[in-house]
């Protein structure tokens, strides 16, 4: 069961986010970035996450002025939520107000899976296209079997 007491914090931190973090919501919402939805102030055991996206495992964390004093509580954190099978990506207040784009660029090359995943991924979903190489088949005509007879067709 949830704590009450961070369920209320994350809620009252909800109504009270930076204007970074509003501005990083206003793209993340509603699944306006790559069609995926994301959460703010999520709790996850005794941590409270800026946004999550549940179905990338991912964490997106905003980090303020006041974090610079707070590194091996953030080291723990961190390491906490990769226990939890969460990746962890952190920006800065500034670097999401000066380079907003460039913040979504890199989110969007974390959660775009990548070529071969990509692959992998459609043939795993597609039966007919497992491992189109190694399916090739071998069909040769009635005449005897020549070099030349043999076609090599992918399925």
């Amino acid at each position: 069961m949830r704590n009450q007491s961070s369920l209320a914090n994350a809620k009252r931190l909800r109504t009270e986010m930076t204007v970074a973090e509003i501005r990083l919501w206003h793209h993340l919402r509603a699944g306006r970035f790559d069609n995926r939805k994301f959460r703010r102030q999520t709790v996850i055991g005794p941590y409270i996450a800026d946004f999550t996206c549940r179905a990338a495992m991912l964490v997106v964390e905003i980090d303020g002025d006041s974090h610079a004093m707070q590194v091996p509580y953030d080291a723990r954190r961190t390491a906490f939520l990769e226990e939890q099978g969460w990746r962890v990506i952190r920006f800065t207040n500034a670097g999401v107000m000066r380079n907003l784009e460039g913040v979504l660029q890199q989110l969007q090359s974390l959660l775009s899976p990548s070529p071969l995943k990509r692959e992998r991924a459609y043939s795993q979903s597609n039966p007919r296209s497992r491992n189109r190489a190694a399916t090739a088949q071998c069909i040769a005509t009635p005449r005897a079997i020549t070099r030349s007879s043999i076609v090599i067709r992918v399925l």
